[in-house]
């Protein structure tokens, strides 16, 4: 299996968003959540990329980032950066999902 780019790159988007946050307003609280979100999200993407089928860190983080940042777009009506990041972990997490779902299905293909 090879890397898991689109997981790696997602975990740099997450914390380059909370570099970005302190950078542009100064809080302190988007550079720790971006940096402790990041930085799980990508050892969850080295552990898929070593097996596929150890996605549980990786979801559980993509879940939680979303259902915060899903509060924060849903309460704020502002698409950035609360509604793209919640947007990012959606996707993430269908990807995770559907992913496993297919290969743990017990139809066998070719």
């Amino acid at each position: 299996m090879g890397l898991d780019l689109l997981g790696f790159a997602y975990a740099a988007t997450v914390a380059a968003g909370g570099i970005m946050g302190y950078a542009k307003a100064g809080s302190v609280p988007s550079l720790g959540a971006g940096l402790i979100f990041g930085s799980i999200l990508g050892i969850g993407a080295y552990q898929l990329s070593r097996d596929p089928s150890n996605y549980a860190l990786m979801l559980g983080t993509t879940t939680t980032l979303g259902g915060l940042m899903g509060y924060r777009f849903y309460n704020s009506r502002k698409f950035m950066p609360a509604g793209l990041v919640f947007c990012l972990s959606v996707g993430m997490a269908v990807k995770l999902l559907v992913k496993n779902v297919a290969n743990n299905s017990p139809i066998k293909t070719g």
